[in-house]
């Protein structure tokens, strides 16, 4: 007579403690340690008929239960004078040890099939990233006066007051005694004495705006009537003037009466 063997797989052998008291509906205080551990073996010799390999562990806890049922089986002997009266009482704490260790296993495990099925759960959603709705909040409005004090409004006050006040100043504009006509002359009679000037050889250190500007003007004059010219031998260089002379003096004179 043949007989078929239907193995589950267990992660270790609490997985398989635990699956054999549930398989026998009784509590795990309440477990028969023959029992369980007879049902152990013949799960291992099965393995073993089957050629499948038995790792460590399962033998271990195999040595446990034998240890903890021939505990149990054996009377207890008399205890002497010179002898630990405690050294029975061995088989029972394996078993309380055995017992904890299985309830922690199965709290464990319980907790471990609800994350299971959380994550089977949530494999079932497909999700996006989230986007930036900032542009579609409503605008609150700004209170620009947020936060100030009344002392803060009278010194801005006042500070507006004397910005007003600056503006009410009249500033009196004198008129340099320098004109065009006669910086024209002073640059005629410089070319004329050597014929060629550079620009920045009329421009004194001591000179202001107007007169830099009315040097300037009086050159464009001058290169007006075709008295000078004017040339640089590069970008940003100095200008270098060049007297002509080519209209006479009638040319200034006519410039003098008009000017």
């Amino acid at each position: 007579m043949s007989v078929l063997y239907k193995l589950e797989t267990f992660e270790g052998p609490l997985d398989l403690l635990l699956h054999l008291i549930d398989k026998a509906e009784i509590d795990i205080h309440d477990i028969s340690i023959s029992e369980i551990t007879i049902q152990y073996m013949e799960y291992l010799n099965a393995m073993k008929e089957l050629e499948l390999e038995v790792t460590s562990e399962f033998l271990v806890m195999a040595a446990t239960l034998l240890a903890i049922k021939s505990k149990q089986l054996l009377p207890k002997p008399p205890v002497f004078d010179d002898e630990p009266e405690d050294w029975y009482d061995d088989g029972m704490d394996m078993r309380d040890e055995l017992i904890q260790r299985l309830v922690e296993y199965r709290k464990f495990k319980a907790i471990a099939e609800q994350l299971r099925d959380r994550e089977h759960d949530r494999s079932l959603l497909f999700s996006r990233e989230p986007e930036d709705m900032t542009p579609f909040l409503k605008e609150v409005p700004v209170n620009p006066v947020e936060g100030l004090h009344i002392s803060d409004l009278v010194n801005a006050f006042q500070k507006a007051l004397r910005k007003a006040a600056r503006r009410n100043f009249v500033a009196t504009v004198h008129r340099d005694e320098i004109s065009v006509k006669d910086r024209i002359q002073d640059i005629v009679e410089l070319l004329k004495q050597y014929e060629t000037v550079r620009f920045s050889k009329l421009i004194r250190e001591n000179m202001d705006r107007h007169e830099i500007v009315v040097t300037f003007l009086a050159i464009l004059e001058l290169m007006k009537m075709k008295h000078i010219r004017c040339h640089q031998h590069g970008l940003f260089d100095d200008i270098v003037i060049h007297w002509r002379g080519e209209s006479g003096q009638d040319g200034l004179s006519a410039f003098e009466e008009n000017y």
